[in-house]
């Protein structure tokens, strides 16, 4: 706890005032940043380190997991964050981002390590369908392998769930949202991204085109037609 004591004595001291005037317009002004990104709460997983976001520019929820529950299934922070996002601050990206070494992953590989947690095992339920996928589809993978598939498949996953808001589900049908469905590698520091098309995740390789899950398009399934005069 020291540490962090110490961390932020040396944010008020050294850190704050070389951004004052940044924090004072955001205090004057408000927030409006330009994406949300739901993460796992895992301490090695910083979002705004790995996107290089400053104050402002990111709104963060974090979880066990990087979980989305369907909207039908819990009401709560997460679902609550979402929809201020949308709604209020009007973000127009949505990124899910999960990573290597998921715990809350390895956990759902071996239930009988949530002996105990009876809370984590609830709400790792929202995350079921995921490994039911790489138990059946990935017959051959174990160990951190089949973690990774996992993490990967639980991101595919969460934004399903996410599309169930109806917050989210509007904005979609209006085309004023883009999806995205990111993989943090821990060790190497690399980012895959879930290319809607191709239906796999591929490196972001720093090009100017970064593949997306669902582009901001219009989506309606049928046109109605004037009402005649």
């Amino acid at each position: 706890m020291n540490t962090v004591i110490d961390g932020a004595a040396r944010f008020r001291c050294d850190v704050f005032p070389e951004q004052e005037g940044l924090y004072r317009r955001l205090s004057r002004e408000g927030q409006q940043p330009s994406a949300l990104v739901i993460s796992c709460a895992d301490s090695r997983v910083i979002p705004e380190q790995i996107m290089q976001s400053g104050p402002g520019e990111i709104f963060v929820c974090r979880n066990a997991g990087n979980i989305v529950p369907a909207t039908a299934q819990v009401l709560g922070g997460v679902s609550a964050s979402i929809e201020y996002a949308v709604v209020v601050l009007g973000v127009r990206d949505i990124v899910v981002c999960g990573h290597s070494d998921c715990g809350a992953m390895k956990a759902l590989l071996k239930p009988e390590s949530l002996v105990g947690m009876p809370n984590v095992q609830a709400w790792l339920r929202h995350s079921e369908a995921a490994r039911c996928i790489v138990c059946d589809a990935y017959p051959n993978s174990e160990g951190p392998e089949a973690v990774r598939a996992l993490a990967m498949e639980n991101v595919a996953l969460q934004l399903n769930h996410l599309r169930t808001h109806p917050s989210v589900a509007s904005r979609i049908a209006r085309g004023e949202i883009t999806l995205h469905g990111w993989f943090f590698d821990l060790e190497t520091g690399g980012i895959m991204a879930l290319d809607g098309q191709l239906g796999r995740f591929v490196p972001i390789d720093g090009a100017d085109t970064m593949p997306v899950a669902l582009a901001a398009s219009p989506r309606q399934v049928t046109t109605i037609a004037a009402a005649a005069e």
